[in-house]
C-alpha cells in the first residue's frame, strides 16, 4: 500500500484539506451540500470519476473516490453487500452520511433488495478520525484478497490529482 498522494494527504492538516476541497468543489461547479452533521464538497471530471468529501462537525471526515473504469466500480455488479463491505471499519456515524441519502451526480446509490436501504457507490472509502487518515478496513481487505492496487483501482490517485497534495496550491500552481 504505497501512494505519494496518500502520504501527502496524510501530511496535510485537515483545515488545508478542506480549503482545497472547497476550491475544487467551486472549480467543478458542484453545489456544497449540508447533510445532518457534515458538509459535503465534491469534484468530478464529468467523465465518471469523482472525489466526495464529508467534513463532519466533530473534526472527522469521510472521503469517497470513484473511477468508473476501475475494477472497483461495482455499479454494473449491483452487489449491495459487497459495496457495503467496503465501508467496514468506518465509524457508523460517518457511514450514516452516505446511507439512505439521495443520489447526486457524484454518488449514485446501490439498494439492498431485501431491505430497500441504500448506500452510495464508492470505489474508494477513506476516513479521518480527527488525528489521521485511514483506509476503510473492508476496502483494504477486498484489495488484498483480490490483489487489486488500492490507490489506482479506487480512483484515489487520479481523483485527488488536482488537489495537489504535497505541493503548493495557489492560483499560480500548474
Amino acid at each position: 500500500m504505497n501512494s505519494k498522494t496518500w502520504d501527502a494527504l496524510a501530511a496535510t492538516p485537515l483545515p488545508e484539506v478542506r480549503r482545497r476541497a472547497t476550491v475544487m468543489d467551486e472549480l467543478a461547479e458542484v453545489e456544497p451540500v449540508t447533510v445532518p452533521g457534515a458538509q459535503r464538497l465534491a469534484w468530478n471530471d464529468r467523465g465518471g470519476q469523482s472525489a466526495v468529501w464529508y467534513f463532519a462537525e466533530d473534526g472527522r471526515a469521510l472521503l469517497l473516490t470513484f473511477d468508473h473504469e476501475s475494477d472497483l466500480n461495482l455499479y454494473a455488479e449491483d452487489d449491495f453487500a459487497l459495496q457495503e463491505s467496503f465501508y467496514e471499519g468506518v465509524p457508523d456515524s460517518l457511514v450514516a452520511l452516505v446511507r439512505d441519502r439521495p443520489e447526486n451526480y457524484e454518488s449514485l446509490n446501490l439498494t439492498d433488495p431485501a431491505t430497500g436501504r441504500t448506500i452510495h457507490y464508492a470505489g474508494g472509502v477513506f476516513w479521518y478520525d480527527g488525528t489521521r487518515w485511514h483506509v476503510a478496513d473492508g476496502l483494504a481487505e477486498y484489495c488484498r484478497r483480490e490483489d487489486a492496487d488500492l490507490f489506482n483501482e479506487s480512483g484515489f490517485d487520479y481523483c485527488l490529482r488536482g488537489y495537489l497534495f504535497g505541493q503548493e496550491f495557489t492560483p499560480e500552481a500548474p
